[in-house]
């Protein structure tokens, strides 16, 4: 049965639904005031954004409503979506077979299983040692050494970021932090909220003033004022949100920086790779949005970073 929910996890989640329908309006009011074709077919995709975050806030409330388990099997599934899209992006061969059966099939069930039991220090070490030591055994077992080095990498790196860093988010559900027992789901929620709004704010201040690119062979609509702007108006909302956290005001806002930053990055990083594949996205099946990996990217990179300073300075 599901556990009920405390008043500053209903709080965070009724601030949400709020906001939903707030972007809804707006974008229903917009939509029909639309002259232009470019106006229209930009609030098109805006809506079809709204729409997948409706659908993402009801699933994501109700795994949180289950916790942890709820949430380490969504999470268990968002991984196994992710390394599809990864492996899909980056065609393995006929030798790699078992190689990318014991990647879904056993490396991903065992490091969520771990995750489940609360056993911190085989999930800690699992994919980086066994994970990454099995790839390349099985893969040799099969005989194919055509580009054997970089086939392996490949899965290895697929594992390691839909998999193994992926995982660290729900695992801020095990973390025993004295004077917040119980009350986990409310950080994972902080940096779910943090990361994904520092997306949007990036997005929303780089549409405003966004005049110089970052990186434009790499992400061309990234640019230093969406960047500053986005992620400071993201670690000021972090700052806002201690309450979800076992941080201090101050504390929370440097948590926020440090998520908002590697989020940053590894939206700049798996950008990288989705341009080096010739692909926009990872895939379709959140329209609006892509692939799963499009979603996560920056989640990927800022939840294992902060699972462990908060491990590291609150357990």
């Amino acid at each position: 049965m599901p556990r009920a929910f405390d008043p500053e996890l209903l709080a965070a989640l009724g601030g949400i639904l709020a906001l939903l329908i707030v972007a809804t309006v707006v974008a229903a009011v917009l939509t029909r005031r639309a002259a232009s074709e470019s106006a229209r077919a930009t609030l098109a995709n805006a809506s079809a954004r709204i729409r997948a975050w409706w659908a993402m806030a009801a699933i994501f409330a109700v795994a949180t409503a289950f916790k942890p388990y709820g949430s380490i099997v969504l999470f268990a599934l968002l991984s196994f979506l992710a390394l599809r899209e990864f492996v899909t992006l980056t065609p393995t061969r006929g030798g790699d077979r078992a190689t990318l059966l014991a990647a879904f099939f056993v490396v991903l069930p065992v490091q969520y299983y771990l995750l489940a039991i609360g056993w911190y220090g085989l999930f800690a070490i699992f994919v980086p040692v066994y994970g990454f030591l099995l790839v390349p055994i099985l893969s040799a077992l099969a005989g194919d050494t055509e580009r054997f080095l970089e086939r392996t990498a490949k899965i290895q790196w697929g594992l390691m970021v839909s998999v193994y860093c992926v995982s660290h988010a729900p695992a801020l559900l095990i973390l025993e932090l004295p004077g917040f027992e119980g009350e986990s789901a409310k950080l994972l929620l902080f940096l779910v909220v943090v990361v994904q709004l520092s997306d949007v704010f990036q997005y929303l201040w780089g549409k405003t003033l966004g005049r110089r690119k970052i990186a434009p062979s790499v992400s061309p609509n990234k640019t230093r004022e969406g960047f500053l702007g986005g992620v400071g108006t993201a670690t000021a909302l972090g700052a806002g949100l201690w309450w979800l956290t076992p941080y201090s005001p101050r504390a929370a806002a440097a948590m926020a920086l440090v998520a908002c930053l590697l989020g940053f990055a590894g939206g700049l990083v798996m950008s990288a790779i989705k341009r080096d594949r010739g692909v926009k996205d990872y895939g379709e099946l959140l329209p609006g949005h892509g692939g799963i990996l499009d979603r996560i990217d920056s989640l990927c990179f800022s939840a294992p970073v902060l699972f462990h300073l908060t491990r590291f300075y609150y357990s």
